[in-house]
């Protein structure tokens, strides 16, 4: 049963994660304007929890050496929120929409994983392992959003996966030139090497045939897992199939500008921009009606 009043602690602590969330760009919407406003402050919530982990894993201001332990210490104040009263803002708003939505902390810990994860592989040797990335990376942000609308069908968290699934792989081949920065190729080697691509012409920015139809069987395995699971957006109600359908299209712009551009993705970013994100919306609203 949800509070009808937070304390003026709580609800700092949201105001907190909604400038973290709010002040980043993004591709794909996060809590958007689409996503009724008394469910935003929550998926915020998420979005700073797993942002400011995503910073311990990745950003510059960290050391190598100190990167574990940053993650460590995020996963045990996560396990100390449920127990014990939390002092940081975000694990006071991580608290409160844990209670509220009744969300399994498992999901959670999953992306702390993922995080771990990207302090220790740079390389994937197989579609398989990158898959079981994306399970801890992508999955659980579905899942809990569907638990923020109250969704607890297994059936509809499968569906979720192969969206998450599918825009965690379009991040990845959108910013291959990025990664290749940190020395990370989440191309699978595997299927790099079935192409006739070496990891050198990689780290040398040559974009050739090879790398063209490697990009394009990565490309449209992930188209398939977004036809997968289209059916979620029909599913759920108004508000969430709403903001799952600018998602999901946004997902597929990109792979869209991907492909018009001629794969080169080392000269030019594509992303999606305020008059595609007016089109993608203006279109899902129509739809609706």
């Amino acid at each position: 049963m949800k509070k009808e009043k937070t304390s003026p602690l709580v609800e700092a602590s949201f105001r907190y994660c909604t400038h973290i969330a709010t002040e980043h760009y993004e591709n794909f919407p996060v809590g958007s304007w689409i996503i009724p406003r008394e469910k935003r402050r929550y998926v915020h919530a998420i979005y700073a929890f797993a942002r400011k982990a995503d910073d311990f894993a990745d950003e510059n201001i960290y050391r190598e050496e100190e990167r574990g332990n940053l993650l460590k210490d995020w996963e045990t104040r996560l396990e100390g929120c449920i127990s014990e009263k939390p002092e940081h803002p975000i694990f006071i708003a991580i608290r409160e929409t844990i209670e509220q939505f009744q969300i399994p902390v498992e999901l959670l810990r999953d992306l702390i994983t993922a995080f771990k994860m990207d302090t220790v592989t740079k390389r994937y040797q197989k579609a398989s392992d990158l898959l079981t990335y994306c399970r801890y990376s992508a999955n659980p942000v579905g899942r809990i959003v569907l638990y923020l609308f109250g969704y607890k069908d297994p059936e509809l968290h499968t569906l979720s996966d192969s969206i998450c699934t599918a825009l965690q792989l379009t991040n990845f081949w959108q910013d291959i030139a990025i990664d290749l920065e940190k020395d990370r190729i989440y191309i699978p080697l595997e299927d790099m090497e079935r192409f006739g691509y070496a990891v050198g012409e990689l780290k040398s920015h040559i974009v050739n045939n090879a790398f063209k139809a490697l990009l394009a069987s990565e490309m449209e395995f992930t188209r398939g897992l977004f036809r997968e699971g289209l059916p979620l957006c029909s599913s759920v109600s108004k508000g969430l199939s709403l903001e799952l359908k600018a998602v999901w299209t946004g997902g597929m712009k990109i792979l869209e500008k991907i492909e018009k551009n001629g794969y080169d993705l080392f000269n030019k970013r594509p992303v999606i921009t305020m008059t595609d994100k007016v089109k993608i919306i203006s279109r899902v609203l129509a739809g609706s009606r």
